[in-house]
């Protein structure tokens, strides 16, 4: 492919980069006065990256940079979310950031140029490419979870999540070593040839750590420790985009890097992940029981929901994979809806994060409390909300593949941590009502939230056209 119809299919990725380096440039000149510009030109940038990649045909698709990155419609599909997703964050951080005096406008620049680390993540079809945007995604991340340079909580959950994602890149590299060691290849294809061949102890040696490194980004048990600490040190609008676009990212990535070049050895694999699915389901289940903090107990939230997603990722064809698009989009457009509502939860002195201030909400705001219900309804799987939806089509994948006792598990461990969320639920509608938040009638968060809810509540249609997208999306793996 010559270099013009290389540049061609990039055309997302070099409107990021270019755009993020314009940007940074301008906020240089301008200084912390523009960040509401910097931002408003942030956001209209990933939108039109989002544009550009659904207006492109990537039907088949196309390799590029000589096989390492791959353009179809599986990257498509991710991009699309993730560019969304981060365009979100950036509209709702705004109030939070002006509030806490934290208006910089390197904020949306880190944000753009982690969305152009995640567009490489899911496009990268050789192990040095995996690792490349990997690392673009987190050293923006980094810098992203410290944010708050003045609070202590913040600098911890960034050097926590430097060192302890330092600690998983060490692994993945290990096992991209050992997987180049023992195959000679790097590109995933020919990988996939090598793997069909035979019995080769030292691949799987190295896919176990590779997985390993994987696991870490996407907070599977047990290398979640990390998740906790930072959704609740890291300021309130960064975890929103931690629990959405880099989750998306992660996982499509899991999904590619095992499926493309290890699919023949499907059952050599299986059972890790299987494992890696019941422990994320039982560490998301029973330590967010004991939670207080809302943003700890998303987190732990987020483990749980990692381990039904990677329920999906082990059947390992394309209903599974298919199962795993359709639930980690429903997952990312109720949790930014579900950090919109927690965004609201502002009084005079400033932002609350502890679950009994929401107590008697239904009563002091109708409106919030209804939102924040349905949402959490829907994290729970309760029908008729998407999210039952999302988890039934993964228990669906797993029984095909004759993984019936997952499923079943994985049922079990809904019904548990529908505990919590339940939980929330009878403190805002039964408690004695705290004092009340501030209104914010018309608000970008509000709309954010309003939008997440009817999507959840009203699902049928959204399903129908989301199931057929992931179904095409996932077939172009296979």
């Amino acid at each position: 492919m010559s270099l013009p119809e290389t540049l061609f299919w990039c055309i997302p990725e070099l409107m990021l980069a270019l755009g993020a380096m314009a940007l940074l440039i301008a906020g240089v000149y301008l200084g912390d006065k523009s960040a509401r510009l910097i931002s408003t030109l942030a956001i209209a940038l990933l939108v039109g990256a989002m544009l550009v990649v659904a207006a492109l045909n990537v039907t088949p698709g196309h390799d590029l940079f000589g096989g390492s990155f791959r353009v179809d419609a599986y990257s498509s599909f991710a991009k699309m979310l993730i560019f969304g997703a981060a365009a979100l964050a950036i509209l709702m951080s705004d109030k939070y950031l002006a509030g806490e005096q934290l208006g910089r406008f390197e904020y949306p620049v880190l944000i753009v140029l982690a969305s152009l680390g995640m567009a490489l993540m899911v496009s990268a079809n050789d192990l040095l490419a995996l690792y490349m945007g990997l690392e673009t995604q987190n050293l923006a991340l980094y810098i992203l979870a410290a944010f708050n340079r003045d609070s202590r909580r913040s600098t911890e959950a960034g050097l926590k999540y430097f060192v302890l994602s330092a600690l998983s890149s060490c692994l993945l590299l290990y096992g991209a070593s050992l997987i180049y060691g023992f195959t000679g290849e790097l590109q995933f294809d020919a990988i996939a040839r090598v793997a069909a061949q035979g019995d080769n102890i030292g691949l799987v040696i190295g896919l176990v750590f590779l997985i390993s490194g994987l696991a870490f980004k996407v907070s599977a048990a047990p290398f979640h420790m990390w998740t906790p600490d930072v959704y609740e040190g890291a300021p309130t609008p960064v975890t929103a985009f931690f629990a959405a676009a880099p989750k998306l990212a992660a996982m499509a990535m899991f999904v590619r890097a095992m499926v493309t070049p290890f699919s023949d050895i499907l059952e050599e694999w299986r059972p890790i992940l299987a494992i890696l699915a019941v422990a994320s389901m039982t560490v998301g289940a029973f330590s967010a029981i004991a939670q207080v903090n809302i943003k700890r107990l998303m987190a732990y939230s987020a483990i749980g929901h990692m381990g039904y997603a990677l329920i999906g990722l082990t059947a390992g064809d394309p209903q599974g994979v298919a199962s795993v698009l359709v639930y980690m989009t429903i997952y990312v457009v109720t949790t930014l809806g579900v950090f919109a509502c927690i965004l609201l939860m502002r009084r005079r002195g400033g932002m609350t994060e502890a679950i009994d201030d929401l107590a008697g909400l239904s009563r002091t705001n109708p409106g919030l409390g209804m939102i924040f219900t349905i949402l959490l309804f829907s994290l729970a799987g309760v029908p008729p909300m998407a999210g039952f939806f999302a988890k039934l089509f993964v228990f669906q994948a797993a029984i095909a593949q004759d993984l019936v006792w997952l499923a079943i598990y994985g049922a079990i461990m809904s019904v548990v941590s529908a505990f919590y969320y339940l939980r929330i639920i009878w403190i805002i509608w039964f408690n004695e009502p705290a004092p009340a938040f501030e209104r914010e009638v018309g608000s970008r968060l509000g709309v954010t939230a309003f939008v997440s809810a009817s999507l959840m509540l009203i699902s049928l249609p959204f399903l129908g056209l989301l199931l057929k997208s992931a179904q095409a999306a996932a077939a172009s793996l296979f």
